[in-house]
């Protein structure tokens, strides 16, 4: 989209959405002016050319969130209503249904029980393992692979080249409209049974081992620095580039807990990567 159509777009959405209930009529239909204004929005979000937020070298963190984007995507909840889909397979609202591809945009979805919801972003190259889900306005950039029971969750952002491992959870956020999102940069591997939740920011080339969870609450360990990484009032957790996370723990201090000898788990940066991460890596090239 150009810059004067995004703006033109914003204005309508950020108005409709404005109108809460009232962009129904007496009977429940919707707005036609708002309802041509979501489906610009959704087509824009499938395309790529919207995202729920986008890299920003002026920010702080390096990525800004769209939250008129996000209001337009509350909006098309709003408008739709529950219809049947695939013969009563499922039911939900009539403005996002799954999405469905063409062999031109070389995209695998492998068949076994995975969905794709309207309004998000699949790029050229990416593999999607049954079942997995990827729900409205997650981004997935191109050469990705979303391996089976992997969650790509509302809003997420996934870079290029990304694996995102067997049952690894990506978390989304429509509401508060001002979160940010997941986004787990380009180049990433991401484990098995992985948790990724609350706005955490992954950095280029990281990898997180299996098992590894991270919340905004989440110290992460780095042993390599000799720093703790955690999110702050104004940012979220950032894991920075290159980082080799592995589930850890850490030992309770005081109370009860130090005297029952209990420890709470935690993330430890224990390397960044090097050549033999690089080597441990090459059978993605082979899976393609």
């Amino acid at each position: 989209m150009t810059s004067a159509e995004t703006t033109t777009l914003q204005t309508s959405i950020e108005h409709h959405f404005a109108q809460g209930p009232a962009v129904l009529d007496a009977s429940g239909r919707p707005d036609p002016e708002a309802l041509a204004a979501f489906h610009a929005l959704r087509a824009a979000l499938e395309a790529g050319s919207l995202r729920a937020a986008s890299p920003d070298s002026d920010s702080s963190v390096g990525w800004t969130v769209n939250a008129w984007v996000k209001r337009g995507i509350l909006l098309g909840f709003r408008l739709g209503h529950l219809e049947s889909h695939a013969e009563g397979a499922y039911i939900d609202k009539d403005t996002y249904p799954a999405r469905r591809f063409s062999p031109e945009q070389n995209i695998r979805v492998v068949p076994g029980g995975s969905s794709v919801r309207a309004g998000a972003f699949v790029a050229s190259g990416v593999v999607v393992m049954p079942p997995a889900y990827l729900n409205v306005g997650a981004y997935v950039g191109e050469g990705t692979m979303v391996d089976s029971h992997a969650l790509v969750g509302s809003c997420a952002q996934v870079g290029c080249r990304v694996h995102l491992s067997a049952a690894a959870q990506i978390g989304g956020v429509l509401e508060p409209v001002n979160a940010s999102p997941v986004i787990v940069e380009d180049d990433c591997l991401i484990g098995g049974n992985t948790g990724v939740y609350e706005g955490t920011i992954v950095r280029n080339r990281a990898v997180l081992a299996a098992g590894t969870v991270l919340t905004r609450g989440t110290p992460v360990y780095d042993l390599v620095h000799n720093q703790i990484h955690r999110a702050t009032a104004d940012t979220p957790l950032i894991i920075p580039s290159g980082a080799v996370v592995v589930p850890g723990s850490r030992a309770i201090s005081h109370g009860p807990g130090k005297e029952w000898g209990l420890s709470v788990a935690t993330p430890v940066i224990v390397k960044y990567r090097d050549q033999k991460t690089e080597l441990s890596l090459t059978l993605e090239d082979l899976l393609r």
